[in-house]
């Protein structure tokens, strides 16, 4: 068995893909230093989130998602030393006894569990924008009011809450909270802090850019009343790989958009979350890794647009915009197929991988 086990569990919208994605491209590199990254890809860990708060019918998601969490322990379990490191976001919305029964199941293994965080007005913010990007209908103000287990509501975005559940499953020095590093810090700190963590050099090579482009007010809005229209993408692969990469991602992200500002309840209903998170470190004693003064709401937030000011004619032109955009995917792939027809090559492959290629050459990937 390794002797320590990190379990990152997020926050969402904390990083986490940044993070995420230098760890596994960097997997060799880990095992080098003494690190091991279970498992063959992000998936298998999202789906260990999922087993261990013991989600139902895991096997829609793929056959190979039910016991994704015992598989990930076993691995750490043949492995003699050094340490072991697993991490999703949606661990972070485990109840309780689920948390105890994860951190019993890694013993002897010495566990910390590593907390990346923001403050509450960005978390809702970024959240409720992920939500859509999802497939939601729901608008902001339900979905700040809505008491949910999902991954996608307070049960995840809470700080406060999070650190209760978990907190009380490891000794407080085992617990690390990392704020996301305002912009006036090196694009790499981030990374940096999550490397001294876990005991690593540090000095990888990092993403150009974030992950995961924020939309506009008039483009989210857009999107969430396309998504009124889009009952035949159910499965978590077609929200993923449609929804949120294709036309969001690929598309709505490349528009020009103000950002969107949080009605004043909102705002002063997420002040007071943050507040609550910040005095429960304290109280506990958490390492803090960054500024924790970052975890509280600024006296003074961003300037942003009210959703509930998008126009229809705001709408119509985006709409407009995302319609050729899409019209020229199509054309891309007609020549495509209709090249490899006349060269008398091998079967396309499937839609699917198909315009997935589209997509990556859009970006530039």
């Amino acid at each position: 068995m390794v002797a320590r086990v990190f379990l990152h569990i997020g926050l969402p919208k904390t990083g986490t893909t940044y993070l995420q994605g230098i760890l596994w491209e960097n997997k060799e590199r880990l095992r080098a230093e003494g690190v091991v990254l279970p498992g063959r890809g992000h998936r298998e860990h999202l789906w260990a989130a999922l087993d261990v708060q013991e989600r139902k019918h895991l096997e829609r998601r793929d056959p190979r998602a039910p016991g994704s969490w015992e598989r990930l322990c076993a691995e750490l379990d043949a492995t003699p030393d050094g340490t072991g490191v697993v991490t999703h976001e949606f661990f972070c919305g485990a109840g309780p006894a689920q948390a105890a029964r994860a951190v019993q199941r890694l013993a002897p293994a010495e566990v910390h569990v590593v907390v990346t965080a923001r403050h509450a007005a960005g978390m809702l913010a970024a959240g409720w924008q992920e939500m859509v990007k999802n497939g939601s209908e729901t608008d902001l103000p339900r979905a700040a009011a809505a008491d949910t287990r999902s991954e996608f509501g307070w049960r995840t975005w809470d700080l406060a809450g999070v650190l209760e559940r978990w907190g009380d499953v490891v000794p407080p020095e085992r617990l690390h909270v990392l704020p996301v590093p305002p912009r006036t810090e090196p694009p790499d700190r981030h990374w940096r802090n999550l490397a001294g963590v876990l005991g690593l050099s540090g000095d990888y090579p990092v993403p150009a850019e974030a992950a995961n482009p924020s939309l506009g007010a008039v483009q989210v809005e857009l999107l969430r009343r396309v998504n009124a229209h889009l009952g035949s993408f159910s499965s978590a692969l077609d929200r993923g790989r449609w929804i949120r990469g294709h036309l969001a991602e690929g598309h709505l992200a490349d528009q020009a958009g103000e950002r969107f500002a949080l009605d004043d309840d909102l705002l002063a209903d997420c002040r007071r979350r943050s507040r609550r998170a910040v005095d429960l470190i304290a109280d506990r004693g958490y390492e803090v890794v960054g500024d924790v003064e970052t975890l509280l709401v600024p006296d003074e937030v961003p300037a942003g647009r009210a959703l509930g000011s998008v126009t229809d004619a705001e709408l119509l032109d985006a709409a407009a915009q995302v319609v050729a955009g899409l019209l020229e995917d199509v054309r891309e792939l007609t020549v495509e197929r209709d090249r490899v027809r006349e060269s008398g090559g091998p079967a396309l492959p499937s839609p699917v991988r198909r315009a997935a290629r589209v997509l990556r050459r859009r970006r530039g990937d």
